[in-house]
Order: structure tokens, then sequence, then C-alpha cells
């Protein structure tokens, strides 16, 4: 219960799917969570439904449109202030399009660039200061399986997860010896909402090419990401971790 004892997580598009999965898992290893999103309205509903149950203010939430690097300084003050510091970063925030490279409109791909790559760069420029002040710290990029292996419906978001796989080793590279550890973690096919809105039938030839045969709950990438914000990872930097059923095993 105290794998998170004493920290602060600060855990973008935490409002929902797998960012509010972990803000729960997070807040029951005994960290304190900022979730920062879009979806103001969901995550301070979550918050307040989380501080009910603790009895206390264990969970808040702050507007981030992670494009916006004023945002991100806003939201780490406003984390540092209410919770005294900022030792855990979440990228989770993600949006995704369906297109190849013919049929994506430039809106949709400077869209997905926009927040799953710039977003990703800005928060980790964001929050290094402030992990510095706390002497180190631990940053988890949510990437995807479509960071490691092609798939042709989907480029921009590929394109865009494959960068954060190495944005992830450049920046571990960067500040290992500041105690500032920064790995990614690749999810497969994980039951959101977002996958909720793919297309009948999209997610199906996935599913089956899954040595598993299922798809995950976003509580199994969440034990993940647990994994790599704590001290039990504390000589890894620098690491992808795929949590996929198998899928880029085969």
């Amino acid at each position: 219960m105290d794998r998170l004892k004493g920290k602060v997580a600060l855990i973008s598009g935490g409002a929902r799917g797998i960012g509010a999965a972990e803000t729960r898992l997070f807040i029951g290893e005994g960290a304190r969570v900022m979730i920062g999103d879009v979806l103001d309205h969901e995550a301070k509903a979550l918050a307040e439904e989380l501080n009910a149950n603790a009895g206390g203010r264990l969970v808040g939430a702050v507007y981030l449109d992670v494009r916006h690097a004023a945002e991100w300084r806003t939201t780490v003050e406003v984390c540092e202030r209410e919770f005294g510091g900022l030792d855990i970063l979440i990228n989770n925030a993600g949006i995704a399009r369906l297109g190849g490279i013919e049929s994506t409109p430039e809106e949709d791909w400077d869209a997905v660039m926009d927040i799953n790559q710039k977003g990703v760069w800005l928060g980790m420029k964001t929050v290094v200061p402030a992990m510095r002040r706390r002497g180190g710290g631990s940053i988890v990029n949510i990437s995807s399986i479509w960071g490691m292996v092609g798939s042709p419906a989907m480029i921009a978001y590929g394109g865009s997860k494959g960068a954060v796989r190495v944005l992830t080793k450049s920046a571990a590279a960067q500040y290992a010896h500041e105690k500032i550890r920064v790995n990614s973690l690749h999810p497969g096919i994980v039951l959101t909402p977002m996958t909720a809105e793919a297309p009948a039938g999209a997610l199906g030839p996935a599913i089956e090419r899954t040595p598993m045969k299922r798809a995950a709950q976003p509580e199994e990438i969440a034990w993940a990401a647990l994994f790599l914000a704590s001290a039990e990872a504390s000589f890894i930097t620098g690491a992808e971790l795929a949590v996929d059923g198998g899928y880029t095993a085969v």
C-alpha cells in the first residue's frame, strides 16, 4: 500500500481511461495526484469522488491542454503549491486519428503531433526543474505498440508514438545524472473511451493477432506505470515496456 508513499504525481489525461486508473492506483499506494486534463469537469468529479472516499485531499484537478507551455507551467505551479513538490510525471494525454500516408489530412497530422509528441516534450521540459528541486524523479511517457511496430491505418498516431519512444531515451540519457528516470510504456489494445470510439470491427484484427486473444483493462496498464514510477524501478531508465498481451512478440 505504500509503494509511492510521500510522492506527488502529475498525470496528464488523468480524467478517464488509463489516466483515471493510474490516479486511483497511485493514491492507493500513498501518493498525492494532480490530474491535468482538458476534460476539467470529469477531472474535478473524479478528484471529488476520491477525496470524499479518502476523507482528505489526495487528488487535485487542473485544466491542462498539453499543447501549451503556459498551461504546463501553471499546472506544475499548482502542484507544488498545493502538494509541496513533484516527483512523478505520467505523460498520458493523447489522441488517435485513423488514416494512411495519403488519406491522412494535414490537420489530423498536426493535431496528433501537437498532443502526442509536442505535449510529451513540453511536459518533460516543464517538470524537470520541479523534480530537480526534489532531488530526482520519475517520468513515464505513455507510447503505444504502434510506436514500436507499424500500422498502415494509423500513420499519424504511430509516427507520434514512435517519436515518444526516442524522446524518452534521449531524456533518459540527459537526466540520469540528476536522478531523474525516464521510461516509456507501450500498451496494446486497451478498453478505454478512446478505443470505444473506433469504427465497428476496427479492433478485432489486432485483438485476434494478440497471443492472449483479448484487450487489456486500463488497470493492467496502470500497474505497469506504477512499477516504473516507483523505487522498484530505481535502476531502470531509457527502457520501453510493452504491456500488450504479446502483440509485439510475434
